[in-house]
């Protein structure tokens, strides 16, 4: 049996979008004043100064092309050849300079001197420095959004050296760092998220951060790390259902069970007021957190050993005797003891089901745990409220196949293990489903999932009378394996997805054109559905 992962202990991070340019770089043709009490104090540097004014008001590439140019000349000669390299003024309007010829490094590094030699500056400098940090990001979000991974993490270093004024950055590139499996980057992003979000308008990004942070050192594996990391968490959201079922699971991982239980029963105990989600993923970690199946060779082997020991008058039928009853009673004892896990699990999975009840994983979830206990009143309608919404799935089908076997209906059972065998003309996986206030977005592979036999079969096939020649030529194996696979490839078909409110009422249809797919090949879909409170699909064959 398997358990499908619902919400994961992975990241929570909103759809990363572009930001609004900061004022200096939205105005043109506008020179901002400097916001602090910095005087040039010199020549040069008032002159670049003067420059750098007339190039932001020019309107005529050549001539602010010659400003620049005359403004950096000026204050590096004022800096280098005039004794003002301790004139904050001089480093700062190098800074502006640096600036509006878009070098982030360099202004950066200009910027940085000028704050140590008048920290009063403080506020304006992050100013140009955001102004600076926008575009870096937003290309890195356009990177990121393409699945341009490496490109955007590259943006977003160069983004967060040169302004660490806000959250925003720091956690997309910790989600980054998390999806490419590197856990302790993702938690020392997260934490500099933390670290970025002291203002109390960015309240919900640094609870976001602290959530993720727990979760890349659950990753990680770094169990004293998670427990202290959700524990930080914890300690701003207490009623966090997601996060108490990762603490409990930390908490198994460490052997400390009875916490764990004593978690996950809180959890269950208190559903009406968890939300959908949060019962699903608790279900989940519950059921995850049984105990695996006992060694019974192990057992049988050892009791063997014991009993020729201390027994030899025992002949080997009364040994076996002895012994099997051994493996049978550890093998009961484990059923009796991940029976109350599984109970558990199968509580909080029909709580999350009251609330939402056609959230595929939760259905697949409930119908697998129902499996384990052995539950055959249990099982088979939630398998077939499961087939409801994802009837072209080769784990759902054999699920009810399963279903109908416990209710011993062979007919149904061997109908539905012949559909998910051959019948189907592809399978239909889902690989991630978000849900959101506004919209959702669904994406997965259409698969053909049968394979083509080998050559020896392919040519066995085409054996007849007649001289070896002609056998030979009539049964190639490029030309069989070519009629195999065209008999074996799906004809072009339509799927209609419905994006489902909690009440199961559709609202929003988008059909996806599934083409002629190769046996053993796959074709990717992604859909984006736009409407409110979308929480749910389901699909059907149009």
């Amino acid at each position: 049996m398997t358990m499908r992962p619902v919400c994961g202990l992975g990241p929570r991070l909103g759809l990363a979008l572009a930001l609004a340019a900061t004022p200096a770089a939205a105005q043109h043709g506008i020179w901002l004043p400097v916001r602090c009490d910095l005087k040039p104090n010199h020549y040069l540097v008032n002159a670049g100064l003067l420059y750098l004014k007339s190039a932001a008001e020019g309107r005529f590439q050549e001539q602010i092309q010659k400003d620049l140019k005359d403004a950096n000349r000026n204050l590096l000669q004022a800096v280098t050849a005039n004794g003002q390299d301790q004139n904050p003024a001089a480093w700062y309007y190098l800074g502006r300079y640096y600036g509006m010829v878009k070098d982030a490094a360099g202004a950066d590094s200009a910027f940085r001197r000028a704050e140590q030699l008048k920290p009063a500056c403080k506020d304006d400098i992050a100013f140009w420095r955001r102004d600076l940090w926008v575009p870096l990001y937003n290309g890195a979000v356009a990177a990121y959004n393409a699945g341009q991974s490496d490109s955007a993490i590259h943006l977003l270093q160069q983004a967060n050296a040169i302004y660490a004024g806000e959250p925003t950055g720091f956690k997309l590139l910790g989600a980054l760092f998390y999806n490419a499996n590197e856990a302790d980057s993702a938690a020392r992003y997260f934490r500099l998220a933390i670290a970025a979000s002291s203002d109390p308008k960015y309240a919900a990004d640094k609870k976001e951060a602290l959530f993720n942070v727990a979760a890349s050192y659950y990753r990680a594996q770094r169990w004293p790390e998670a427990e202290a990391a959700y524990k930080d968490y914890l300690a701003v959201v207490p009623s966090d259902a997601q996060a108490l079922a990762g603490l409990a699971a930390v908490y198994t991982s460490l052997g400390r069970t009875d916490s764990a239980t004593a978690i996950y029963t809180k959890i269950v105990n208190n559903a009406d007021s968890v939300d959908a989600m949060g019962l699903f993923f608790a279900g989940t970690s519950i059921f995850s957190s049984a105990p695996p199946l006992p060694d019974t060779a192990a057992t049988g082997t050892s009791c063997r050993t014991e009993a020729r020991r201390t027994g030899r008058t025992l002949t080997a039928r009364a040994i076996s005797a002895r012994c099997d009853s051994v493996t049978a009673r550890r093998v009961r004892d484990y059923d009796g003891e991940v029976a109350v896990t599984y109970r558990l699990a199968a509580k909080a999975f029909e709580a999350g089901l009251a609330k939402n009840p056609f959230f595929r994983d939760g259905l697949f979830n409930l119908a697998n745990t129902y499996l384990a206990l052995h539950d055959s009143a249990r099982m088979l309608p939630v398998a077939q409220r499961l087939y409801a919404v994802d009837p072209m799935n080769r784990s759902t089908l054999r699920l009810l196949a399963q279903g109908f076997q416990f209710q011993k209906k062979p007919d149904s059972t061997l109908h539905y293990l012949m559909v998910a065998d051959t019948a189907l003309p592809f399978e239909v996986t889902v690989g991630s489903f978000l849900p959101g206030d506004q919209n959702a977005t669904l994406s997965g592979l259409f698969t053909n999932y049968r394979s083509l036999p080998d050559s020896a079969t392919l040519v066995s096939r085409c054996r007849a009378p007649g001289p070896a020649t002609t056998v030979a030529a009539r049964c190639g194996y490029q030309k069989l394996a070519a009629d195999a696979a065209a008999k074996l490839t799906n004809a072009p078909l339509k799927v209609t997805f419905e994006f489902l409110n909690a009440k199961g009422e559709v609202v929003v249809a988008q059909s996806v054109d599934v083409p002629a797919i190769e046996p053993g090949g796959n074709h990717p879909f992604q859909l984006k559905a736009n409407g409110a409170k979308i929480e749910a699909w389901r699909y059907k064959q149009s």
